[in-house]
């Protein structure tokens, strides 16, 4: 995905959030970046704000007190007041982000903003103390931030020339040159595997697993820690033989410290409405926690180091 600027102050990244003391993404306390655009597109998504290269428009119809600030502020007429009532025709708007600024109730929100890379900095090195103390860092997501690759391989150059632990989170999608040049920089790949069936991988992600399994070993290759960290839907993936599945590629490589997995959940399908984009294909079904226990007692029961996230 080409940058916003990629002038001589260095490129901008197109960031919908920064989560600062993030426990999830990586050891100890973290600051988590997280990108914008994916090249995948997995059936059962729950993170539709991150799908999209765009900037993104958030509306929650319940929030709005018709107030109309928005409707002033529009320079594409995508808003107007029908009797006390805001209607938001998606098709005109630009996502410029005006009626966010506006708005009182934040009922709109921009999803996606270009930031350069010292805005990023100044964030995520904010709080070096508590990683420092926490053998905790920086976790750069997305998305794919693969897909963004100009501007994290120079935020990653940026926070390795600090000292500071990365953790790449990625799908692994992305060229192999990208996968060779960014390695380097990186503590621990904490790298998505989504189906290890090639034909149900190309089936609910759309692309196929070839080059996600190939960057993979390259990784293994060049001595690069990964943990893989593995999403579990009832009635989508998993199926007889998944775990068993996770537990051959866990085998077959050298330097795979653990395997996290990471159980469906629902309370994010009210996000595809406030996107104003169709719903994902499939729904799953969320797990009750002992189904969960019962799959970590199965990866280690297969000699996998399987850990909670």
């Amino acid at each position: 995905m080409p940058n916003e600027d990629s002038s001589p102050t260095g490129p901008k990244g197109l960031v919908f959030d920064i989560k600062r003391f993030a426990v999830h993404d990586g050891p100890g306390i973290r600051t988590s970046v997280f990108l914008k655009g994916c090249p995948l597109s997995c059936t059962w998504c729950h993170n539709p704000e991150s799908i999209s290269a765009e900037p993104q428009i958030s509306f929650v119809a319940e929030r709005c007190i018709g107030c109309g600030r928005c409707v002033e502020v529009c320079r594409s007429g995508a808003r107007r007041l029908e009797q006390g009532r805001l209607v938001y025709d998606r098709s005109k708007c630009t996502a410029c982000g005006e009626c966010a600024r506006v708005c009182p109730t934040a009922a709109s929100e921009i999803v996606g903003t270009w930031r350069t890379l010292d805005e990023v900095w100044a964030e995520v090195s904010a709080d070096r103390v508590f990683y420092e103390r926490s053998g905790g860092g920086v976790t750069i997501s997305g998305g794919e931030p693969l897909a963004q690759f100009e501007f994290t391989l120079a935020l990653a150059r940026r926070i390795r020339e600090n000292s500071l632990h990365l953790c790449l989170d990625t799908c692994g999608y992305a060229p192999e040159e990208q996968l060779r040049e960014i390695a380097p920089l990186v503590d621990l790949f904490l790298y998505d595997i989504k189906e290890t069936d090639p034909a149900r991988h190309q089936q609910h992600t759309g692309v196929s697993n070839q080059q996600i399994l190939a960057n993979l070993r390259l990784l293994d290759r060049l001595g690069r820690p990964v943990i893989l960290r593995c999403p579990v839907i009832p009635g989508i993936n998993l199926r007889e033989g998944y775990l068993e599945g996770l537990a051959h590629l866990y085998d077959s490589l050298n330097h795979c410290l653990a395997v996290h997995l990471m159980p469906y959940h629902t309370h994010t399908q009210a996000k595809y409405a406030r996107l104003g984009i169709a719903p994902a294909q499939c729904w799953g079904r969320e797990p009750d926690p002992g189904e969960v226990e019962a799959w970590y007692e199965q990866l280690a029961a297969l000699g996998v180091n399987a850990e909670q996230p």
